[in-house]
């Protein structure tokens, strides 16, 4: 009863005063709203419009915020930060004749003020509750300053490690994608959207934004539905059965129509077929480039395009504030499709509870307790360990120990603040962000540090005075990889190689005969065969924001045993590309010891490293494999397998299933993961995993996209990389 009675108290202030108390629902109160609403009033809750400057795109044709905001002219805002600027923004809502208030969105991609690893790196950790964990804390800091809505998680699936927003995403694989969905949604949200220690979730981008032609920002995408549905489709799928109250359409034409204006996305497959409940905002400026694209003659036939099919909130462009009132009066456009987008975005501010109390986020003391708190950095802390990838280790060089005393410290980027956060951290403290360089000293070391290269040519400097550095220490640790702007949107390129002159130096610092670790800090996979080569052990330890250097410490002096594994496959050479793990084995397989086969005549087809790699400072090993009857109807069969830590040291193992389907009515991938465990244990410690077989291991979607489970063999494969893996028979009847 209170909340019909919080309701009718904000119906009245919108002089509605005909509905008694105790029939008055949140679908009445949303209802009568609507009706009270002018045909302007309804077009501005379709508006977003940016705050601060040129952050990704035009900025909107610079329309009056502040005197639009007053008129109800505008639905929310993005780009506005800070307590005090919110709390403006909201008071000038409040203004308008309906009072209906913003909501007030950001790009937050891996923390607010507290910065933790990038989404790539954090998905290397195959830990989807630590993964849930930094989620809900990246939306307690948005919530504690003034923030309601993020745009994330980025759940696309890519291919192309040259797109440069690899590094938003969970990498390769649409089944653990779609896991990481999962968990980033139900952080970033929880349980109740009115909790002020949560916001909305924005899934982006909708749809195969991480397949473009030639790995090129923005470009065209075209793929078969089939291929759709398999390997793009689930991530976006699992996002909307786990609740997220929003959806991004996507920058890319798909299928030869774009995404902000493709009906078979956003109307039959997003809201019909789904059912999904929520709003779909464009991405920045894609409703006015659909003329771009030449799919719409002008901006006004672009804003019809767009409604029509699905597109509810227009982001920073103006075609649907200019054109929408004249689009309906000429029947264009019907005013119940208009009805349809705003009432999906009023419901989203009546489940943040804006209604109730409009300024719900704007409490300077919560603030003050939660920003860059000790619990959230502690956090950022155990994320970034989990995130690092022992990728070489000759000689068992790493863990270092007490002995060593002196360290060469190579590589401008082991001190630079700003390239430790990577990309998209606009919001980020950059100042409290501790680099290797800090955290070396912090241990009591003594850091003999030089560049080795200058940070904007890559050219090798100094190397006298670099070998020397490494003469009088213990160890040599360089860092070598991109800088922070390097990856991210508009970052595409078409060299992912680490520079040459880097790669050099690790081969002169080799000849001085000490023991050289190679840091390889990154937003995307990278090429670096001199590196591995030369190097006596290489972490990749991407960027990790707050406490990366703290991070990178504890696992080089084995503090924490680094457990990451590879959400993407690593390419050899650049020609691979676009390469993964789930190829199909072609009519003449690359397998087969023959000329005429789906290989290479300059190179092999193999990856530098496979998805799922990830080394240990202890061993694993796999043993009983083992089909076991299912429990219950829905599943079919228990795979079992018996692991075993077989070192020194106390470890954690990713316990990796895939899946091949032997003969298909379509054909399918030689392998797909279908399940993962992450488990710890002590030395000498046996555990058995166990995961069931369900219709989602063993089916697929046909080219009409109708999922399908097919009688016949299977082969289940376990094991700790999708190249090191044991199997056995499953024949489904």
């Amino acid at each position: 009863m209170k909340r019909i009675i919080t309701l009718l108290f904000c119906l009245c202030g919108f002089g509605i005063i005909n509905v008694a108390s105790q029939t008055v629902t949140e679908e009445d109160f949303i209802s009568n709203l609507l009706k009270q609403m002018t045909l302007d009033e309804k077009i501005g809750q379709l508006a977003q419009y940016t705050y601060r400057g040129n952050f990704t795109g035009p900025d909107g044709a610079n329309i009056p915020k502040e005197e639009y905001v007053k008129q109800g002219k505008i639905g929310s805002m993005l780009n506005v930060t800070g307590i005090k600027e919110i709390h403006r923004f909201q008071e000038l809502a409040l203004q308008s004749r309906l009072r209906i208030p913003l909501i007030f969105g950001l790009d937050v991609i891996h923390g607010y003020r507290t910065c933790f690893p990038i989404p790539l790196a954090e998905a290397a950790s195959f830990d989807l509750a630590m993964i849930e964990e930094t989620a809900r804390y990246n939306a307690m800091e948005s919530a504690a300053d003034g923030l309601n809505w993020i745009f994330g998680p980025m759940v696309d699936i890519s291919w192309d490690a040259r797109w440069g927003r690899v590094m938003e995403g969970a990498g390769e694989d649409p089944y653990y994608g779609s896991r990481v969905a999962e968990a980033r949604v139900k952080g970033i949200q929880g349980n109740n959207l009115a909790d002020t220690a949560t916001v909305m979730a924005c899934i982006k981008h909708f749809a195969g934004y991480g397949a473009p032609t030639a790995g090129k920002e923005y470009n065209s995408v075209d793929m078969s539905l089939g291929q759709f549905a398999n390997f793009y489709m689930p991530t976006y799928h699992a996002a909307i059965k786990a609740g997220v109250a929003t959806v991004m359409s996507a920058f890319n034409d798909f299928n030869n129509i774009p995404s902000t204006a493709n009906d078979f996305l956003l109307n039959r497959l997003l809201k019909q077929q789904w059912g999904f409940k929520g709003f779909v905002v464009s991405d920045y400026n894609s409703v006015e480039e659909l003329v771009n694209h030449r799919y719409a003659y002008d901006k006004k036939d672009a804003a019809a395009k767009a409604l029509n099919a699905g597109l509810d909130m227009e982001m920073v462009s103006t075609c649907y504030l200019t054109y929408l009132k004249e689009l309906i009066q000429e029947g264009k456009v019907k005013e119940k499709t208009l009805d349809n987008a705003v009432r999906r975005i009023l419901e989203k501010k009546q489940e943040l509870g804006l209604f109730e109390d409009p300024f719900r986020y704007c409490n300077p003391a919560r603030s003050a307790k939660i920003l860059n708190s000790p619990e959230i950095r502690n956090a950022s802390l155990r994320m970034a360990e989990r995130s690092i990838v022992l990728l070489e280790n000759k000689q068992s060089v790493l863990p270092l120990t007490s002995q060593v005393k002196s360290v060469a410290l190579i590589g401008g980027l082991s001190k630079s603040q700003n390239d430790m956060a990577g990309a998209w951290a606009a919001t980020t403290d950059r100042s409290k962000i501790i680099t290797l360089y800090d955290a070396l000293l912090q241990k009591g070391l003594e850091v003999n540090y030089a560049d080795g290269y200058d940070l904007k040519s890559n050219r090798m400097t100094d190397l006298q005075k670099t070998l020397q550095a490494a003469r009088t220490s213990d160890i040599v640790l360089v860092a070598v990889g991109e800088r922070a702007n390097q990856s991210g949107e508009k970052a595409a390129k078409v060299d992912i190689s680490i520079p040459e002159e880097q790669q050099r130096l690790v081969s002169e610092l080799k000849k001085t005969g000490k023991s050289v670790v190679v840091l390889v800090m990154c937003g995307r996979p990278v090429i670096f065969n001199e590196i591995k080569e030369k190097a006596d052990a290489v972490l990749c330890t991407w960027w990790l924001g707050s406490e990366a250097g703290n991070a990178i410490c504890n696992v080089l002096w084995g503090t924490y045993n680094p457990s990451a594994k590879l959400p993407m496959t690593f390419p050899a050479h650049v020609g691979q590309i676009p390469i993964y793990y789930q190829y199909k084995s072609t009519g003449r397989p690359t397998s087969l010891k023959q000329t005429y086969t789906a290989s290479y005549i300059d190179s092999s087809t193999e990856p530098a490293y496979p998805f799922g790699y990830g080394l240990s400072y202890t061993t694993f090993g796999y043993s009983d494999l083992n089909v076991l009857p299912g429990k219950s109807p829905d599943i079919h069969a228990e795979v079992s397998v018996k692991v075993t830590n077989q070192g020194q040291r106390t470890g954690e193992e990713i316990v990796q299933l895939y899946v091949q389907d032997k003969v298909a009515s379509v054909t399918r991938p030689i392998k797909e993961l279908k399940g993962i465990q992450k488990i710890q244990m002590e030395p000498g410690e046996s555990k058995t995993v166990t995961f069931p077989i369900t219709n989602e291991a063993l089916g697929f979607y046909d080219n009409e996209m109708n999922y399908k489970v097919e009688p016949g063999e299977f082969i289940f494969m376990v094991g700790g990389s999708s190249n090191n893996l044991q199997q056995i028979t499953f024949t489904l009847k």
